[in-house]
């Protein structure tokens, strides 16, 4: 089995544009949308909608999708929130009456609306020069005469297999041959290119009314669902403003709520309490301080953010120096904070696609399916494998991110953007469910306190602060490791590698591209 903690990769320069994602197939299609003069945002959405065929546990057209489009590199950024609802019989009540007090992963429950197919349309119509049809042929392509499985994916699926055996049609679908799919097999999905073909040629009304909807329905409510035509029909995707703060000179912006990209901004605000360059990089100092910045954002997140259609959620506030103060000014370097445990209800999956046009129009893009292989839940005729994103919600009445009818969950996915003097300078992201933004202020800090590139900032090892216990990659030395347990951390050695990352670099005065992409995964970078 491949080693994904090795690093080594060199960054990969271009002048006119660049792609980098987490599958090689994803990554040459993009480049394909783009010399044939497509924009970033064509791009992304080709690669995205690939992915959602070659890398089923991870995304999928039955997922959510955000993004951060910034046109030519210096106009104004945009945030598109492509997060699914709670369908609208999804009371608290009727789940408390039956004893529920959390949402079980893999049932119909756990299944908020997919947002990703129309969101994918609403930034076509905005930034784009093409159109589904065109953009989504790689992914029928795929899915009908099948596709070489990579070995990350290979390694993702046999962790899986139990769940797929005790799915919802995930043995027809997904188990082909009665056992996980290895790295060099070839698996095809002619329900699901059948229903690519659909949306290409319809729309997005294709897939939220219509047969394909029925489906969706009637497989749902098979199995104990809440979910409706209308719940289907009536899904929109969300335009809106990012939010941000300043680290070191820089803007760094995020989707805001019901995104969790506030997490990350909050752990800048602490950390920039703090001069890193002190410390080594592969230091117990600076690995203290990123958890205790975690810990803290983390426990914000759990306690005040939800969908702020529904829930007083007081951005401005929570991104203040006073905010960052109330906890940062405890935090000491010769012991833990007494914080609580924070244990949220789920730890997803994810793709992240990043961006850069021969215009410099900027596309930072992330889709997810939520849990690897979602819900294990696969439309009966469609081959949509659904999201378990609604799982996120707590049955809690009074709680921001209690469920209710019509309601986003707080998320986990976090395109990232940075910026200078109000132009992009790296379009950025960490895929990894919790991991996001602990990856994000990783790769982030990386280049901007110990200057790194881009590569060398995706490849420096990890670790995750998370229910108690401080999660370390293996590249972690081990005087570091016995250096934090000596402050109070529990540590633990993690085999699956933490997240995986892309970023592009633009420097506007040489008027180039240089980018990186997580060893971690299968992808790559890839710019002409």
């Amino acid at each position: 089995m491949r080693n994904f903690h090795l690093a080594g990769r060199s960054t990969v320069h271009a002048e006119n544009a660049m792609v980098a994602t987490s599958h090689p197939l994803a990554v040459l299609a993009a480049i394909e949308v783009l010399r044939s003069g497509g924009t970033a945002v064509d791009a992304a959405v080709a690669a995205s909608a690939l992915l959602a065929v070659v890398e089923p546990q991870s995304t999928g057209i039955g997922g959510d999708c955000f993004a951060l489009v910034q046109p030519k590199g210096e106009g104004k950024i945009v945030a598109y929130n492509g997060s699914g609802r709670a369908p609208k019989a999804a009371e608290a009540s009727w789940y408390l009456e039956r004893n529920l007090h959390a949402i079980p992963l893999t049932s119909a429950h756990a299944v908020s609306i997919p947002g990703a197919v129309d969101a994918w349309a609403t930034i076509l119509r905005d930034h784009g020069k093409l159109g589904l049809d065109s953009l989504l042929q790689p992914a029928i392509k795929a899915a009908e005469q099948g596709y070489v499985v990579a070995p990350r994916i290979a390694f993702d699926w046999k962790n899986q297999f139990e769940k797929l055996k005790n799915g919802t049609n995930t043995e027809r679908y997904l188990l082909p041959h009665g056992r996980p799919a290895l790295a060099g097999d070839v698996i095809r999905q002619p329900e699901l290119g059948q229903t690519l073909r659909a949306i290409a040629k319809d729309g997005r009304d294709a897939f939220y009314t219509g047969a394909v909807a029925a489906d969706m329905v009637e497989t749902l409510r098979g199995i104990g669902g809440l979910h409706t035509l209308e719940d289907f029909a009536a899904h929109t995707t969300e335009t809106t403003t990012p939010i941000g703060t300043l680290y070191k000179g820089h803007d760094v912006w995020q989707c805001p709520p019901n995104g969790p990209g506030i997490t990350m901004l909050v752990m800048l605000n602490i950390l920039s309490r703090f001069d890193l360059t002190k410390f080594p990089a592969l230091s117990v100092e600076r690995f203290h301080l990123e958890a205790e910045a975690a810990r803290i954002a983390y426990m914000m997140r759990e306690q005040h953010i939800g969908d702020p259609a529904f829930a007083n959620v007081d951005v401005v506030r929570i991104l203040t120096n006073e905010f960052a103060d109330q906890y940062g000014d405890k935090i000491r370097m010769d012991r833990l904070l007494d914080l609580p445990d924070v244990k949220p209800p789920m730890n997803p999956s994810t793709v992240y696609i990043t961006v850069v046009d021969r215009d410099r129009n900027v596309c930072s893009f992330i889709n997810s399916i939520a849990h690897s292989f979602g819900s294990a839940i696969v439309s009966n005729k469609t081959g949509i494998l659904l999201q378990n994103r609604g799982a996120g919600f707590r049955i809690e009445p009074g709680h921001p991110n209690c469920i209710a009818p019509g309601k986003r969950p707080l998320h986990t996915i976090i395109p990232g953007l940075l910026t200078r003097a109000g132009r992009a300078e790296m379009p950025f992201g960490v895929m990894g469910g919790q991991y996001q933004p602990v990856g994000q202020v990783h790769v982030l800090t990386n280049i901007l306190d110990y200057g790194c590139d881009v590569q060398e900032a995706i490849d420096m090892p990890r670790g995750l602060h998370y229910e108690g216990v401080y999660q370390l990659e293996d590249g972690v030395p081990a005087d570091v490791v016995e250096g934090l347990k000596k402050l109070g951390h529990k540590t633990t050695s993690v085999v699956p590698p933490l997240g995986g990352g892309q970023a592009i670099w633009i420097d506007w005065d040489k008027g180039t591209l240089t980018g990186g992409s997580d060893p971690r995964k299968d992808g790559c970078a890839l710019g002409y």
